[in-house]
């Protein structure tokens, strides 16, 4: 097998061929990683996905959440981690980006989420304190 990829041309092409560059590529590069334990109290599975609030996610899932306060897992875009009833878990959680505004699945006011770590918001949607 070669080590670069054949150039494409009209009879090589395969619909849906995904080629990949050489290498390895590395998620959230230099972002303050925190692992966490969370055990499933209740009495079905949950799901978490890649790019939830962590603190918002299901009550059943018992961990520090002023610690995972302004962070999500670690994990690829559009995936996530299934945590089955009375199994602990360590994952991964990686500060939230971008404007780190949250609109949530919880019934926290949605805003800016603040410092990593601190459970305060900063505003909530509307811009009031």
């Amino acid at each position: 097998m070669s080590a670069t990829p054949p150039t494409a041309t009209r009879s090589s092409l395969v619909p849906g061929e995904v080629i990949p560059a050489e290498g390895t590529i590395e998620l959230n590069a230099g972002a303050d990683v925190v692992e966490l334990s969370v055990v499933n109290s209740g009495d079905r599975p949950v799901q978490v996905g890649s790019h939830v609030h962590f603190p918002q996610s299901n009550a059943a899932l018992d961990f520090d959440r002023a610690l995972a306060h302004g962070r999500r897992l670690d994990i690829p875009a559009g995936t996530a981690v299934r945590f089955e009833p009375g199994i602990e878990m360590t994952v991964g959680l990686v500060p939230l980006g971008g404007t780190r505004e949250v609109y949530g699945i919880s019934m926290d006011p949605p805003g800016e989420c603040g410092p990593v770590g601190s459970p305060a918001r900063t505003t909530d949607a509307d811009g009031s304190k």
